[in-house]
């Protein structure tokens, strides 16, 4: 017997162009809220099809990674002189992710812990 939440309405798949413009916003909003928008894109559009599932789940995954080597970087004394590498990194990455889900791609980030699985 599965266990459904009775006062939920299922939300229906998105086109593949939504999918296609969500994912884009997703990466793009990651730029500037770099935890907070692929969180926000996965609580709230996951479920809405297998393209924007996985850029929302890798932008998540890269969020995440971004904010341990943030943390690495603030517990070590040498790490302070690096606090402008990631969001260099972060930024690169985004604008890349971002240009292949335009394409239609399911692109991977390097170098990301993969936390939350698909």
């Amino acid at each position: 017997m599965s266990e459904t939440n009775p006062y939920s309405t299922p939300q229906e798949p998105l086109t593949p162009e939504l999918q296609r413009l969500w994912a884009i916003a997703v990466h793009a909003l990651g730029i500037v809220l770099e935890f907070f928008a692929p969180l926000l894109g996965y609580l709230f559009l996951k479920d809405r099809g297998p393209f924007i599932r996985h850029h929302v789940t890798e932008s998540l995954n890269f969020g995440i990674t971004m904010l341990l080597l943030y943390v690495a970087l603030a517990i070590s004394i040498v790490g302070w002189f690096f606090f402008w590498v990631p969001p260099i990194i972060w930024t690169v990455f985004r604008i890349i992710a971002a240009y292949k889900a335009s394409l239609g791609d399911f692109y991977r980030y390097p170098l990301s812990i993969r936390l939350v699985k698909n």
